[in-house]
């Protein structure tokens, strides 16, 4: 690889990180004025347009069609997007954006773990142990070091709905496996088009229940530039600068890229006056060395698997150890993982 195409890599993955860091604190200025509900009903209904017009230009009309997989497509797609969009955003009604961007940024070691449980590929001991590190990170800034007040009267229950927001794509992630036909783009067009049922049909029933009200359109005029930043650049933007970026430095490289989103809301905390205890730092700065950390192991997890194939492998989780395939020579990590998009 080319220092050009390494920097043209590097950069979109920044933007994307970067794009992505800003939705947290975009959302809690929406969130007031538009509900958790028909945000994300908005949001995917443009974003799933708008990468389906994508998909159709990029790869032919035909590129639109399920091939008889509908419902495993809807049912991925119901996790990740209507899971991670509505999880997240109920959360940040209860949370900070602090704590949903380093929540999130531990999904790729949260990924190895579900793996193992849903396929039994079974991480690396290091991994595990890492992912110990980064959860006890996300604790220290989400209680500031007071564990005991995690429930009480704090920010834990939004705190866990992110968390299971975070858990809800992981799943979605990890079942691109399932489509290895499909490009990125396709994966992410079709699924998040089959979400909306599921988004929708939430909306209807948090609505009929009273849980929310229907905003009026001038409710959504007054957030019309907070929703032009959430679906144009986090959605779109930050989507497509993620999966080119990756394609061009590859998984393992790009992941550690992540580590920008809580950077990035904490910079623009800090830019708002607001003022951070230094045990918040400790934490963040756990989760982000977990994280490079568990690239390291992924590095070398890979690179007997890369010396001894002909053509180049790429994989996104670590594994324990390798196994061969029917060819001579041509060993293979269990769990490998094609690449999709990031969540948020």
């Amino acid at each position: 690889m080319n220092a050009t195409a390494s920097l043209r890599g590097a950069g979109m993955l920044l933007v994307a990180a970067t794009a992505w860091g800003g939705l947290f604190q975009v959302a809690t200025v929406t969130l007031p004025v538009l509900d958790p509900f028909h945000m994300t009903a908005i949001r995917y209904a443009i974003t799933a347009l708008v990468f389906a017009g994508l998909l159709a230009f990029t790869e032919g009309p035909r590129a639109l069609k399920t091939e008889g997989r509908t419902l495993r497509a809807a049912l991925l797609g119901s996790s990740g997007f209507a899971g991670l969009g509505l999880l997240v955003f109920v959360g940040l009604q209860y949370s900070r954006p602090e704590h949903g961007a380093v929540i999130m940024a531990t999904q790729p070691l949260i990924a190895a773990v579900v793996a193992w449980f849903v396929r039994g590929a079974r991480p690396a001991r290091a991994t595990v142990a890492l992912l110990g590190v980064a959860l006890a990170g996300v604790l220290l800034v989400v209680t500031k070091g007071r564990f005991t007040g995690l429930f009480a009267g704090g920010t834990g229950f939004g705190d866990l709905m992110m968390f299971l927001g975070a858990v809800s794509w992981v799943i979605y992630s990890l079942g691109a496996a399932d489509f290895p036909s499909w490009s990125p783009l396709r994966y992410t067009a079709l699924t998040c088009v089959l979400s909306l049922p599921a988004i929708l049909g939430a909306t209807a029933i948090a609505t009929a229940s009273g849980y929310v009200s229907t905003p009026s359109a001038g409710d959504v005029e007054s957030v019309g530039w907070q929703l032009a930043y959430i679906i144009g650049i986090a959605s779109v933007l930050g989507v497509l600068s993620w999966n080119a970026g990756n394609k061009l430095l590859g998984v393992t490289n790009g992941m550690l890229f992540i580590n920008f989103v809580p950077i990035t809301v904490f910079a623009i905390r800090i830019a708002q006056g607001h003022h951070f205890q230094p045990i918040e730092f400790v934490g963040a700065a756990l989760v982000i060395g977990a994280l490079i950390a568990n690239s390291v192991v992924v590095r070398r997890a890979v690179a007997p698997a890369q010396q001894g194939a002909k053509g180049t492998v790429r994989f996104s989780l670590p594994v324990r150890r390798l196994q061969r395939t029917a060819g001579p020579q041509e060993p293979r990590l269990e769990g490998s993982r094609r690449r999709v998009a990031h969540p948020l």
